[in-house]
């Protein structure tokens, strides 16, 4: 398995270059954000470990520069910026986990394994549809009444989880597990972010609304509330 690490501070790329490649990863690691971007669109990687703040080219320009390109690859943001607003931004613009410096590297190295087996996840090709609402996993590409709908990865993502669970209430521990791999405090509100933003790209513009909120329960996708 390949890693990308994208870090300017030395001590922590070397840190995590030399402990990676003792776990039995191969690890290629850029110390800016212009060398890094090059770097994550002209070889294969596995995984993508990024930094927020980096000299040329930021972590959030390189992240959305990747998805433009239409690349599913894993992004794990490792940064010092620790507030909820920039936890909510990291993964609503695309990235795969968020872990905030400083970190321990055991909690990193889970993380790293538990994005690396979704990475080899075949995708599967097939069509899901609920009402007008339909969604191509192979392509990742979701539509409404023939309309695409401009989502982000993670918006794909957990669209996807709704559809599949039909008419089920999925709490939010649920669904923070599943879309992100990752343990949400109750007392935060990424989850309720998340779906807002979803609901105005799917239901707002139509008639029918399909998301509900199940109050004190979580939320279900359905033609019924």
């Amino acid at each position: 398995m390949r890693i990308l690490v994208i870090e300017d501070e030395s001590k922590i790329g070397d840190y995590l270059k030399k402990g990676l490649e003792e776990a039995g990863y191969t690890i290629s690691l850029c110390r800016n954000g212009l060398d890094g971007y090059h770097c994550a669109i002209s070889e294969h990687f596995d995984l993508i470990i990024l930094d927020v703040m980096l000299p040329d080219m930021n972590g959030w320009q390189i992240l959305e520069k990747i998805r433009l390109n239409n690349s599913n690859i894993p992004v794990m943001f490792l940064t010092a910026k620790d507030s909820l607003e920039d936890k909510i931004n990291g993964l609503e613009s695309g990235a795969d986990d968020y872990l905030v410096k400083p970190f321990a590297f055991a909690e990193l190295l889970a993380r790293v394994k538990t994005l690396l087996r979704r990475g080899t996840k075949q995708l599967q090709s097939d069509i899901l549809a609920v009402d007008t609402l339909k969604l191509d996993i192979a392509k990742r590409r979701a539509s409404r009444e023939q309309l695409k709908l401009h989502l982000t990865n993670k918006e794909f993502s957990l669209l996807e989880l709704l559809v599949r669970h039909q008419g089920e209430v999925l709490t939010r521990a649920f669904i923070a597990s599943q879309v992100w791999d990752m343990n949400f405090d109750s007392d935060t509100n990424v989850i309720d972010v998340a779906i807002r933003r979803l609901r105005a790209k799917v239901d707002d513009p139509f008639a029918m609304k399909l998301i509900h909120t199940v109050r004190g329960m979580g939320y279900k996708l359905d033609t019924e509330a």
